[in-house]
């Protein structure tokens, strides 16, 4: 079976209404199934105007606001609905992706087994983190229990990372696991986009170091320790600026816990590109991604990366050599980097030139092992195998009742 006989239904909660990691990360993968032979057909919800257009046919999931304070702006696929299963038995997939959880990804589970058609969930985020950034902590465990159970209705699973890979055994998500790592655009993310122009115009002098947040703007990127952190920074007068790249429902709170801070806003292409690369120190606290796209483009950028050791940043940044990863220490509830730890990593970087520019350089060097046209087959291998396998199984199934 070749990548050309692919007939791929791939279920998404946000392909493109609102730009994040994972849906950069599936339109990637769809725009190299596409040019490959393979047929693609997404689901997920579609709003008016949406951040960009979709690669590929989209059609639209019955859908509703996420009911969730300060996440309204995502939309919660609810089912499937008549339409969307017309069109799927129109199309007639031969393998079915989900990306998401959620309830339309349930329904999308159900009917391709009712169909015998196997099935590959991507991970995504940890989701069951979720959960304690909005006062339901206590809700976790039912939420891992939904995921286990979603998780084993599959045939296999993809994850970006060994140490999500290695999460996701721990806790028995699943058996059959394939890395799918993600890519960087180095046209866009490396350190001669550098420009101390563009730093001036926001009031950053040529030898102020930069301690750089990029995301969006979302409690559960970990905006609290954050902030917590810059605050141990200012206590013990360690010359820094912060800036901020990024925008989203928590902004308003990100600013008034970081005042002094330069919110440049929400950039793409090149401008991002332009902003990362004129920072100095990337800071990611985040316990909840599973690979964290912002710490490969830091490290393409040439920026020293100091992060959270947690799923993701710990399979990227060699602690030492380019950049920390700060142990958690669940003071916070479960899982949790210390703010104290994480300014005494990310102080010598403010005062020593030689040691940034030198993690900064062993990132970028890091970087270049991640190539998308590569990262984005192991998807299409991983489609062909479970097909086959079923295919396999199908005809042993046959024999036996004969």
């Amino acid at each position: 079976m070749e990548t050309s006989d692919l007939r791929i239904a791939l279920f998404s909660g946000n392909y493109n209404y609102t730009r994040d990691g994972a849906n950069q990360a599936l339109n990637r993968l769809v725009g190299s199934l596409l040019a490959k032979g393979a047929a693609v057909r997404v689901y997920a919800p579609m709003v008016a105007n949406p951040d960009f257009e979709p690669t590929g046919d989209l059609i639209n999931l019955p859908n509703m606001p996420m009911p969730v304070k300060g996440r309204g702006e995502y939309r919660l696929p609810l089912r499937l609905g008549r339409g969307v299963k017309r069109d799927l038995e129109k199309f007639k997939p031969n393998i079915v992706h989900l990306s998401s959880p959620d309830p339309a990804g349930h329904a999308a589970l159900s009917w391709a087994q009712d169909h015998d058609i196997p099935v590959l969930a991507s991970v995504h985020t940890r989701f069951e983190t979720y959960p304690r950034y909005y006062g339901l902590g206590f809700t976790e465990p039912l939420v891992v229990g939904i995921l286990k159970r979603f998780y084993h209705r599959c045939d296999a699973l993809v994850a970006p990372s060994q140490s999500m890979v290695d999460e996701l055994l721990a806790t028995d998500m699943h058996d059959d696991i394939t890395i799918w790592s993600r890519g960087v655009d180095r046209s866009i993310f490396s350190s001669e986009q550098r420009d101390l122009e563009w730093r001036r115009s926001l009031g950053l002098e040529d030898d102020d170091v930069a301690v750089v947040f990029l995301g969006r703007l979302v409690m559960e990127k970990g905006l609290d320790v954050f902030a917590e952190t810059i605050v141990q920074l200012r206590k013990r007068q360690v010359p820094h600026k912060v800036l901020v790249i990024g925008d989203g429902p928590a902004r308003k709170w990100f600013e008034d816990a970081l005042p002094g801070g330069i919110f440049a806003g929400f950039k793409t292409g090149a401008d991002l590109g332009q902003a990362l690369a004129s920072g100095d120190i990337f800071f990611n606290p985040s316990v909840t991604e599973t690979f964290g796209n912002v710490t490969l483009e830091a490290m393409a950028c040439g920026l020293p990366v100091v992060a959270a050791g947690a799923t993701g940043a710990s399979s990227l940044v060699n602690d030492g050599v380019t950049g920390r990863l700060v142990p958690l220490t669940g003071k916070k509830g479960a899982e949790a980097p210390d703010s104290e730890g994480l300014a005494e990593a990310i102080a010598p970087y403010c005062t020593d030139p030689a040691l940034r520019m030198a993690h900064g350089r062993a990132g970028e060097e890091r970087s270049r092992d991640f190539s998308w046209e590569a990262i984005n087959q192991v998807v299409a291998d991983t489609y062909i195998r479970l097909i086959e396998d079923r295919h396999a199984l199908q005809q042993a199934e046959a024999a036996e009742a004969r």
